[in-house]
């Protein structure tokens, strides 16, 4: 298994993308800052400049179904936020 999940494309990250550059994916939660860099660099070939890290919280949720209230909540997960170098681009639609 590689670092990277998967891009996250939400309203919020292609803002961030369209006006800062900035890219955000869901990856592995022992990745390091490092092991990130290496392994987008590889994936896109593109440059990377900095790297911004979360641990994101899993959201609780709760449905009611005909045997009662079920509960569970979503799992925690790893953001990682990264800048490219000036001209840089990765376009996650061009292999779909």
């Amino acid at each position: 298994m590689g670092i990277i999940i998967k891009p996250i494309v939400t309203e919020k990250a292609t803002s961030l993308t369209e006006k800062q550059g900035k890219y955000a994916f869901k990856v592995v939660k022992t990745a390091t800052k490092e092991q990130i860099k290496a392994a987008v660099e590889k994936t896109y070939n593109v440059t990377v400049v900095g790297i911004s890290t979360a641990v994101v919280k899993g959201k609780v949720k709760s449905r009611y179904t005909k045997a009662g209230i079920i509960t569970g909540s979503t799992s925690d997960y790893k953001k990682a936020i990264v800048a490219l170098k000036e001209g840089d681009t990765i376009d996650f639609y061009s292999n779909i």
